[in-house]
């Protein structure tokens, strides 16, 4: 017994001993030894077929794990926090809603300080706001705050970094811990590793950066807007690159880059890459290293191969022969590439990951842009193969409102952003995502006149429109063009119209042409009321003196400016208003033919007489003239239908200066009015049919007195225009004549400076009845009183 139980003693301890010598030999390589396993597991086999395998980066890059030069989560974080101190800002919680109430959303600009220089860039953004209907000069107003000082560019090794800006802006008695402030910021961080730190306390202040990561971006408070050169126009801006005559989209070019190689350093990785994805044929990637001082210090065995194959491009030809450009990231998040690609038609393909796009609070970029992740780069080229010929034409139709919508000046951008925050203060009244990515977009569409779509002139087709049956019209072009349409009932614009009359002179008998004038529009079947701006200083007539109609008359007292005729008068309920002067000479028939047309064109202004402008090349300005020519461009308002929202966009979207510069002057409102609309839907006016041939008088002055200097009689017209350009007719008009004309060639091309190009478009289309003056019976004409002296 005493044997046995020596031997299972000593069988249990030779175990104990065995599995110590051998067990804990193991634990002690794998708890000593364990980083050098994982390091052996990162090694790549060696294939057996590796010389049919095709080598597309070397081992060393694949075994890396990513750059080095990249920020750590940490130093992120650190960085983060050095700056957005108040990271959870929100609008409820960091804005004061109150300083909006009393007058409405102003702008207030810091005063410059002399010893402060200003950046290009910074000098055109502050512009913009001064010229914006949203500024004013007075703090006591102002709801929103935009600092002086100059703080664009925050990369300290940078000759525009502005130095101790802490102090500077707190020692502002307005900045309240940056409360109610917005601050713009186009570069931040520097090398090497280019985080997001501004070296300045934003406080509670809404940021509007470019290259915005979107760990840093306050949704709902902050504002990502595009990365522009300091060349971006202040105003206006080149046109996009999209015409008709390119459908189908299909260009030389499927996907191209042109662009710098960074060797080191952040950004690197992504553009290193692009090489492998060229292929000399439908997919051009040319990069190159030769860029900065100390390039060939670091260049690699590419380098010299890329800098030749990069000459033989121009990447100006590149963009416009390309359907997709591919837009990588480069040292920050966003590049000028962006803009480029999108005023291109260049549908951009972007390569950012953790980019906040530009405005993307109220942008949809899935329909102008494809978003791309830079570590499936290889993947590209067959996904945007895979996108059929109409989705391509969608998105590169896209480009084009976006760029020139909001992107193609300094002051859409601008004005995008305050609108944006505008929007914020009364949700309940802000456009809707659908109004900030259709034509004429956001910036055109304005809440305070209302938040639904039919109300407004444009989305009529998206809205199922049918044209009235009255109008012979089979081929209209709105009639004709499939639109997808929206899931509304069909709705078109109101069935009736309002006549809104000028007066200037007045009104004491039956015979003068405003009361025959009030006589035949009444009795359209399409009139719903009739209302009289009397601009004179005496007292109207007693009602007993205006003729008897069957559709109410009112009388609007004027303020003695030109641009009365264009506010928005709550009188006016219908969509249509047909504005025309006192002594405008139309028929029934006249009116109610040009309804019809307007009704199918209600974002347009239709109307009888025409003008054109022109470009004169020894003057090198523009031109007006009267002269009988084969197009037009203006239709005067002396007598022409256009829809109610214009008189708001004319009033609250034109700023103060651009509307007492047209009452100045005396002689252009209508072709302000004609510029406006023009801008907003890119297409010219209408004309129509009208027997009478209309004459142009000189007009009376605010004030009627009778026989002023250079004012008709009742009843007079001032001499037909010539036929010529103005400039060489004075004799034959007369010295008022001559001068009006001057005055309106100065008027216009104030305009044309003021919104940075000529907006006008040329039409050489005039609408007629059906049977117009054709030899058949007069019977079978529906307007046969068109073509009666």
């Amino acid at each position: 017994m005493q044997t046995r139980k020596k031997c299972i003693f000593l069988t249990f301890l030779a175990s104990w001993l065995l599995l110590f010598f051998f067990g804990g030999d193991q634990l002690r390589r794998f708890a000593f030894f364990s980083g050098r396993k994982v390091e052996a597991r990162r090694n790549w086999p060696h294939w057996t077929d590796q010389s049919l395998l095709k080598n597309f980066v070397d081992l060393e890059e694949l075994q890396s794990d990513g750059d080095t030069s990249l920020p750590s989560p940490r130093e992120r974080r650190a960085a983060r926090l050095s700056v957005y101190k108040n990271s959870r800002c929100r609008m409820e919680t960091c804005f004061d809603f109150s300083r909006c109430e009393k007058h409405g959303f102003k702008v207030f600009t810091y005063p410059q300080e002399r010893d402060q220089p200003l950046s290009e860039s910074y000098s055109k953004i502050l512009s913009s706001i001064k010229r914006s209907r949203y500024y004013t000069p007075d703090p006591q107003e102002a709801c929103l705050f935009i600092l002086s000082i100059d703080t664009l560019d925050r990369d300290h090794l940078s000759g525009q970094y502005v130095h101790n800006v802490d102090e500077k802006i707190h020692s502002f008695p307005l900045w309240n811990g940056g409360r109610n402030h917005l601050i713009f910021n186009l570069y931040s961080g520097t090398w090497p590793n280019y985080t997001e730190d501004l070296g300045f306390d934003i406080g509670q202040a809404i940021l509007a950066k470019a290259s915005f990561y979107t760990e840093n971006f306050r949704p709902g408070f902050d504002i990502s807007i595009p990365l522009f050169s300091k060349d971006h126009p202040q105003r206006g801006g080149e046109r996009g690159w999209l015409y008709q005559d390119l459908i189908p989209p299909k260009k030389k070019y499927l996907l191209v880059f042109k662009g710098k190689r960074y060797l080191t350093g952040i950004g690197s990785g992504t553009r290193n890459a692009l090489h492998h994805i060229h292929n000399g044929k439908d997919i051009i990637s040319l990069t190159t290293c030769k860029h900065g001082k100390d390039w060939q210090k670091h260049k690699d065995t590419r380098c010299d191969k890329d800098n030749v194959d990069y000459e033989k491009f121009d990447y100006q030809e590149l963009l416009h022969n390309s359907t997709f450009c591919i837009v990588p990231r480069g040292r920050r998040l966003g590049s000028f590439r962006f803009l480029e690609a999108l005023q291109a038609a260049c549908i951009p393909v972007l390569l950012s990951d953790g980019w906040e796009l530009p405005f993307a609070e109220v942008i949809d970029w899935g329909k102008a842009a494809v978003v791309g992740n830079e570590r499936l780069l290889l993947q590209i080229p067959s996904a945007v193969r895979c996108i059929p010929p109409e989705r391509v034409l969608a998105l590169q139709q896209q480009t084009q409102l976006l760029w020139d919508t909001y992107f193609s000046s300094v002051d859409k951008i601008v004005h995008t952003t305050l609108e944006i925050i505008k929007d914020r203060l009364l949700p309940h009244r802000s456009r809707s995502r659908f109004l900030w990515n259709t034509l004429p977009g956001g910036l055109l569409a304005l809440p305070d006149f209302s938040t639904h779509l039919r109300d407004f002139p444009f989305y009529y087709l998206h809205h199922g429109r049918t044209l009235m049956p009255q109008l012979s019209m089979a081929n209209s072009v709105h009639a004709t063009t499939p639109i997808l349409s929206l899931p509304f009932p069909g709705s078109s614009p109101s069935e009736k119209f309002t006549a809104l009359i000028r007066v200037v002179s007045p009104a004491g008998s039956p015979s003068q042409p405003v009361l025959r004038l009030i006589q035949a529009v009444s009795r359209s079947q399409y009139c719903a009321q009739i209302l009289v701006l009397w601009s004179c200083e005496k007292p109207p007539p007693p009602s007993g003196k205006w003729p008897q109609t069957t559709v109410p008359l009112t009388i609007i007292p004027g303020r003695g400016k030109l641009s009365d005729r264009f506010f928005p008068y709550t009188a006016i309920q219908t969509d249509a208003v047909l504005s025309l002067d006192e002594d405008t000479s139309l028929s029934t028939s006249e009116v109610d033919f040009a309804f019809l047309v307007w009704h199918s064109f209600p974002e347009r202004i239709v109307g009888f007489p025409a003008r054109s402008h022109f470009w004169d090349p020894e003057q090198r300005r523009w031109g007006y003239t009267s002269k009988w020519t084969n197009e037009f461009s203006i239709v005067l308002t002396a007598a022409a239908f256009y829809h109610r929202y214009y008189h708001s966009l004319f009033t609250e979207y034109l700023p103060v200066g651009l509307r007492e510069l047209v009452d100045s002057l005396a002689t252009c409102e209508d072709i302000l009015m004609n510029v406006l609309v023009a801008a907003v839907t890119k297409l010219p006016p209408i004309k129509v049919t009208q027997w009478k041939q209309y004459k142009e008088t000189v007009p009376q002055q605010v004030g009627c007195e009778d026989g002023e200097v250079g004012t008709p009689q009742s009843g007079e017209r001032s001499p037909s225009p010539p036929h010529s350009p103005p400039a060489k007719v004075k004799d034959t008009m007369g010295v008022a004549g001559g001068r009006r004309f001057s005055q309106r060639q100065d008027c216009l091309n104030q305009l044309v400076d003021w919104f940075g190009y000529m907006p006008l478009v040329s039409s050489q289309l005039r609408l007629d009845p059906v049977l117009f003056k054709d030899q058949v019976s007069v019977l079978r004409k529906k307007y046969p009183r068109l073509e009666k002296p």
